[in-house]
């Protein structure tokens, strides 16, 4: 599958390219601050702009620790700008 992304500047400068790579959001591991991937209302992928949680039922934005309804498709370690 591939992603159309606005990528973060910082993303560029990284060594490890597996934090890079789209994971399949069944994948996705509880506690971390991360990158979603959503299906937009047009039917495109498109990548958050905030760090978000998986938490139990659901997901949190990672900066206000609010619950946010979303059905993300996959996800990958977030990276903070520099």
């Amino acid at each position: 599958m591939k992603w159309v992304n606005k990528t973060r500047k910082s993303r560029a400068n990284r060594t490890d390219h597996n934090c890079l790579m789209w994971q399949p959001i069944s994948t996705a591991p509880y506690e971390r601050d991360l990158e979603l991937a959503v299906i937009d209302g047009d039917g495109g992928p498109h990548a958050l702009v905030f760090p978000c949680r998986r938490i139990p039922g659901g997901w949190i934005h990672a900066e206000l620790k609010k619950w946010i309804d979303v059905s993300p498709t996959h996800w990958r370690e977030w990276v903070e700008e520099l």
